[in-house]
């Protein structure tokens, strides 16, 4: 045979031997905290339930387990015996040379959303999609890599990506009890990496679940692919993973808020941050710069996935509608309007006019109280599921914020307020030449209302005489630069 044939990959776990067109992997007698395989019998079990897992996506490659005789002719160890891969169909190779993969990534979301529908289900199974039972999972990697503090990961950016995770996580039980009761909780594949598919004429094949912890295994379905799209990021391919979310997405009607995305991703990427610290411990000279590199990973995700609240606030004719609907749409928020909700409670159409005298009718103090309660209250459901919600209101009262940041308080979220201006003379033209409309603002009512505002120090000024495109680009600037 030609020495070609013949290969030797490591891992923190097994080492796998290539030879002609097989693989055999044997699982090191290692204890890593989180993996126990010191004893010849727990190696013997785990190379079986591998086999009987990965079937499950790839019945073509795992042949089976081979048994490894001492000199006294009883088993000393256990192989799993596999088709060997051609190596210049691995997927993470393609990712380096540029090759077009959008096509692949597209069968990759099919068939990972059927592998998921078929997935099993349970109690048990569904317990490990829990909001606690995250948090357990993020506490011990958090544990597991306190010893690497200073030496391999900074501990500033160690101590913002826990506060980040804890934010989030105490705000959204409800959240993941919703995802835990429409199914979303499977037995998955638990370690999809680009490194472990090959892309083949025949389609993809996804290899080497994670099989010594089937508490591991038992996760959301989202965080199973998060975790290849967060590889496919890692290896500078980031089109490629949130592709693969989108395509998800619809084949699995998973419409799973930003937010929960941007979590998973930063929580696999925690996980490989964890393993590079373990291969850096155990000599590994590159894995340091690598562990650094996914805990970067996970920081700027958890960021992003932050769920705000954004007042979008400033007096009739301001262009506040239109800078809400934009940012909404920009970052996947919902929004909600006080004009719609105010005649929803009164029963009416909301484009059905409710013209009054300033503070008369539906517009008395009364009804605006109501209003901005009930506001406030929709959104906080909207924030407890992950959503990141846009308040289109005046918000001209200390009262009426104070609520807004109450409801920001008790979900976890990030309070984000912002003020829309233009001249008068603009503000009464546009009143005046809008046709159907949810307000029932006139030049008039604006000019009143401008002497009852309350100062609002913490909102932040969009001027909006110019364009839409002008006016999001300031607001997104600030909210992208905001932080509490």
């Amino acid at each position: 045979m030609r020495s070609s044939q013949f290969a030797v990959s490591e891992t923190h776990s097994g080492v796998v031997f290539f030879v002609g067109d097989r693989a055999y992997k044997l699982k090191k007698p290692v204890d890593l905290g989180f993996l126990d395989f010191t004893s010849r019998e727990s190696r013997e079990d785990v190379c079986h339930k591998e086999v009987a897992l990965n079937r499950r996506l790839c019945p073509d490659v795992y042949l089976g387990v081979a048994d490894v005789m001492g000199p006294d002719g009883k088993p000393c160890d256990h192989l799993v015996v596999m088709r060997r891969m051609p190596e210049n169909r691995r997927m993470s190779t393609l990712v380096e040379r540029g090759e077009p993969l959008g096509e692949t990534v597209k069968q990759l979301a099919r068939k990972l959303a059927t592998f998921h529908a078929r997935a099993e289900r349970g109690p048990e199974i569904s317990a490990e999609g829990s909001r606690d039972a995250i948090r357990r999972r993020w506490e011990d990697s958090f544990a597991q890599v306190r010893p690497f503090h200073g030496a391999v990961l900074e501990p500033g950016m160690v101590a913002e990506i826990e506060q980040l995770t804890k934010d989030f996580l105490a705000g959204r039980e409800e959240l993941f009890k919703r995802r835990m009761e429409c199914g979303r909780v499977v037995d998955g594949h638990g370690d999809i990496l680009a490194d472990d598919i090959f892309c083949l004429e025949d389609g993809p094949r996804v290899l080497d679940c994670l099989e010594f912890d089937d508490r591991l295994r038992w996760l959301d379905a989202l965080d199973d692919v998060a975790f290849l799209a967060m590889d496919l990021e890692r290896l500078g391919a980031g089109d490629l993973g949130n592709h693969l979310l989108d395509w998800y997405a619809e084949y699995s009607g998973d419409a799973a808020p930003p937010a929960l995305r941007h979590h998973y991703i930063a929580y696999r990427a925690f996980v490989r941050a964890k393993v590079a610290c373990l291969r850096h411990d155990q000599g590994d000279s590159g894995a340091a710069r690598l562990a650094r590199g996914y805990a970067s990973l996970a920081l700027r995700h958890l960021r992003q996935g932050v769920p705000r609240l954004i007042l979008v606030g400033g007096l009739p004719g301001s262009g506040k509608s239109t800078v809400g609907g934009a940012i909404a749409d920009r970052l996947g928020g919902t929004v909600l309007r006080s004009d719609r909700i105010r005649k929803e409670m009164a029963g009416l159409s909301p484009e059905k006019s409710a013209a009054e005298e300033y503070g008369e009718g539906l517009y008395d103090s009364a009804h605006t109280t109501r209003t901005y309660h009930e506001l406030c209250h929709r959104a906080g459901e909207l924030l407890r599921l992950g959503e990141t919600v846009v308040l289109d209101a005046s918000w001209t009262s200390v009262d009426q914020r104070a609520i807004a940041a109450e409801t920001a308080a008790e979900t976890h979220s990030r309070l984000v307020q912002l003020r829309c201006w233009a001249p008068e003379t603009i503000t009464a033209q546009r009143i005046a030449e809008r046709g159907t409309s949810l307000s029932d603002a006139t030049p008039d009512i604006a000019r009143q209302m401008a002497g009852n505002v309350h100062p609002w120090p913490a909102a932040h000024t969009i001027l909006t005489a110019g364009t839409e495109h002008d006016s999001l680009t300031q607001a997104l600037a600030y909210i992208e630069s905001y932080t509490d």
